[in-house]
């Protein structure tokens, strides 16, 4: 096979890959919106006096036990807000 097959038969493969990643890209786009939709729902219950007064009762023993209560850690949403901004910043400084 001459070089210049191999060459456009190369290319032509990063082509298809380039377009494959390009359209998961698209579809996770929606994704992407929802993701940022809740963080933002997150962080302002996280940082206003909803969380502040579910914590207190928890702390006070005012909640159910079989309740599901990670969101009344006190790392559970401040580490999810953290590694969202990471992600964020390495993302955007793959665009580059």
């Amino acid at each position: 096979m001459t070089e210049q097959i191999k060459r456009i038969k190369t290319y032509e493969e990063m082509t298809d890959r380039a377009f494959a990643l390009l359209n998961r890209y698209e579809e996770d786009l929606e994704a992407l919106e929802e993701f940022r939709e809740l963080l933002k729902e997150l962080e302002t219950y996280y940082t206003g006096p909803l969380w502040k007064k579910d914590f207190a009762d928890d702390e006070a023993g005012k909640l159910p036990e079989e309740l599901k209560r990670g969101v009344l850690s006190e790392d559970a949403l401040a580490d999810l807000l953290d590694r969202a901004k990471e992600v964020r910043e390495a993302y955007l400084e793959a665009l580059k």
